[in-house]
C-alpha cells in the first residue's frame, strides 16, 4: 500500500471516541488526509496510539507508512511499539552510574539501539546471577549519558523470563560483568495475545 491507503487503512483502526490530550480526533485526521498532510496525519496517530491500547495491525500499518515517508524516528518508534505488543514492555526509572565509576563513558542512544543484560532474579545451574536481555529505549530523550535518570522502557528478548517482574523492583543493568546502572520497575505490560481464529459455528 502507498502512503495514504496506509493512513486511510491506520485511521479506521481508531475508535471515533478516543481523542489527543488536545482533543484531536480521528475525524480530525481525516481532514489533514483529504489535503494530504500526510506527515501531520501521522504524528496525531502516533498521539493518539500513545494513549490508547490499539492492535498490532495500527502500529504495523502505521511504521510502514513512516518508513515510506522517511520520517525514520517516527518509524523507529512504531516499529518499537509493535515489539511491545508482540513481548511485552516493562517502564522503569533509570540511573546510571558515573562515568568515573563504570565502563561506559558515552551516552546511551535514546531511540532502542541498546539491547543491555539485566539482573532479574535469575540465577544460574552453579548459583550465580544469571542476565536476561531487553532492549531501551529512553522516553522523552534523545540519549542518556552516564550518571543519568530517566524513564525507560525495556522489551525483553524471551518474554517469559520477565512474568515474575512486578513494580517497585529494583534491577540492574550490565553491559558487561560490572552494573551499568539501576532501574526500578514503575510499570508491567505483558504481551499482547494475537488475535484468536476460532472456528465459526458449523
Amino acid at each position: 500500500m502507498h502512503v495514504p491507503e496506509l493512513l486511510e487503512s491506520v485511521s479506521l483502526l481508531v475508535p471515533e471516541a478516543i481523542a489527543t490530550e488536545n482533543d484531536i480526533t480521528v475525524g480530525d485526521i481525516w481532514e489533514y488526509l483529504v489535503h494530504d498532510e500526510w506527515e501531520i496525519a501521522l504524528g496525531l496517530l502516533e498521539e493518539l496510539g500513545d494513549g490508547h491500547p490499539l492492535p498490532l495491525s495500527f502500529w504495523e500499518k502505521l511504521a510502514d507508512a513512516a518508513d515510506q515517508l522517511r520520517l525514520e524516528r517516527s518509524a523507529a518508534w512504531c516499529h518499537w511499539r509493535c515489539s511491545e505488543i508482540r513481548n511485552g514492555v516493562v517502564r522503569a526509572d533509570l540511573t546510571l552510574r558515573p562515568a568515573a565509576e563504570a565502563r561506559r563513558t558515552t551516552p546511551i542512544s535514546g531511540p532502542g539501539v541498546l539491547r543491555p543484560m539485566w539482573d532479574i532474579g535469575h540465577l544460574s545451574p552453579t548459583g550465580e546471577p544469571a542476565v536476561n536481555i531487553a532492549r531501551l529505549w529512553v522516553e522523552g530523550m534523545p540519549y542518556l549519558a552516564p550518571g543519568g535518570r530517566a524513564t525507560v522502557r525495556l522489551v525483553p528478548l524471551t518474554p517469559s523470563q520477565w512474568e515474575h517482574v512486578q513494580p517497585g523492583r529494583r534491577i540492574t543493568m550490565h553491559e558487561d560483568r560490572t552494573v551499568a546502572g539501576t532501574a526500578v520497575v514503575l510499570e508491567v505490560h505483558p504481551p499482547v495475545p494475537p488475535p484468536s481464529r476460532g472456528r465459526g459455528r458449523e
